[in-house]
């Protein structure tokens, strides 16, 4: 049964890729009242990327080439959602963030997979940053699976995101594919 915090989520169409099944089905089950394509490998999902329009894609990273189809969707203007287990790790979040990606959700969180991208969405779509929401509810999780001090390495990073919760390249690349932007003229 949907709540209202996820009617958000309801009718929406998403591509998710992984390449293992049984996530593409727990997705698959877990969103129910999207209109979800799956993909379990880059070259289908690359294909589905440039010939169809989502409303997001979810991603994962390792054994899809992910980050590669990460470009691709903010090349079309797709928001993306990173959804990983082997690549949690503070480098491969910030390349996401880096990339234009608009969340970083591990799969051990993939329960609460709804909730947090009916939230998600829902902040994207007001253009609230995403990526604040995301630190709010996943901060905790982060900070224990990266260590005390994590952000410190890179610091300036940080600190500048924090700001606004947006980094330049990612952002700038959506921003000139966005037809409300482009319509502008800015």
């Amino acid at each position: 049964m949907m709540t209202d915090k996820l009617a958000v989520l309801k009718g929406k169409h998403v591509l998710a890729v992984d390449d293992e099944k049984d996530i593409l089905d727990t997705i698959e089950d877990i969103l129910d009242g999207v209109k979800l394509e799956k993909a379990g490998d880059y070259a289908s999902a690359s294909e589905k990327i440039k010939a169809n329009r989502y409303d997001f894609v979810i991603l994962d990273i390792m054994g899809v080439n992910g980050l590669t189809l990460l470009d691709e969707a903010v090349e079309r203007n797709i928001p993306a959602v990173m959804l990983t287990a082997h690549a949690i790790n503070p480098e491969t979040l910030m390349e996401s963030i880096r990339r234009g990606a608009i969340s970083y959700i591990p799969k051990e969180t993939l329960s609460e997979l709804d909730e947090l991208l009916a939230e998600l969405i829902s902040a994207h779509e007001k253009g609230e940053p995403p990526w604040k929401h995301l630190f709010e509810k996943l901060g905790d999780y982060y900070d224990e699976r990266f260590g005390e001090g994590w952000k410190d390495k890179n610091k300036d990073f940080w600190t500048e995101f924090e700001k606004t919760y947006t980094i330049g390249k990612g952002i700038q690349k959506r921003l000139l594919k966005n037809p409300n932007v482009i319509d502008k003229g800015i």
